[in-house]
């Protein structure tokens, strides 16, 4: 299993932009296997601060995800807007969930 934390800020004239992005990339992701990945994003109390948390079964499912078009543009329009150095990405230890029918290959 492989879980990763992406955090990074946009310039507050962006976030609105960038939400907006977020919703067009995860309906492609809802038209995926559901229980390969699972993938949240929220917003930070500033509105500006962006945290990605995603979980997959396995790395082809990741690359699956990441390699969705609509993802690949958001991720071209959030990095061409300009993050100053803020984005950071953590590959994290999976320990345990809530629910156990995800994620079960």
């Amino acid at each position: 299993m492989i879980t990763v934390q992406v955090t990074y800020t946009v310039k507050p004239e962006f976030a609105l932009q960038n939400k907006q992005n977020i919703q067009r990339f995860l309906v492609d992701f809802r038209k995926m296997d559901a229980t390969a990945f699972w993938y949240h994003i929220s917003v930070m109390e500033d509105g500006v601060t962006f945290l990605h948390f995603s979980t997959y079964r396995d790395e082809q499912i990741q690359q699956e995800v990441l390699n969705t078009p609509s993802f690949k543009a958001f991720q071209k329009e959030r990095d061409d807007s300009g993050l100053n150095g803020s984005h950071a990405v953590r590959v994290l230890q999976f320990v345990g969930a809530s629910n156990d029918k995800l994620l079960i290959g």
